[in-house]
């Protein structure tokens, strides 16, 4: 949990939630706050981010995922079965 948990005031109790809803979104909103882990029988069991956060959290996995799968290729690439660029012109062009 240590990961999920940076600072103190990141933790929010399920039923502070629900009693403050309106001002942890707001916080969220405007950029006050960057996420809340929400706290159920005193374990995590959300996390609350604003949606450019998130947003930027998946395109970043994302690229991670697309340089992995690049790597992987370059590594067992098989000049042998390569073909021209106007080989694959020729067959995917329609």
């Amino acid at each position: 949990m240590s990961t999920l948990l940076e600072r103190s005031d990141q933790s929010l109790s399920l039923t502070d939630l629900l009693r403050s809803a309106k001002d942890v979104f707001e916080r969220l909103e405007s950029g006050e706050q960057d996420k809340y882990v929400v706290m159920r029988n005193n374990a995590p069991a959300a996390v609350m981010m604003p949606v450019a956060a998130y947003e930027a959290l998946i395109d970043e996995l994302e690229d991670l995922r697309i340089e992995a799968v690049a790597r992987e290729r370059l590594q067992t690439f098989d000049r042998k079965k390569a073909i021209s660029h106007a080989e694959m012109t020729k067959r995917f062009a329609k």
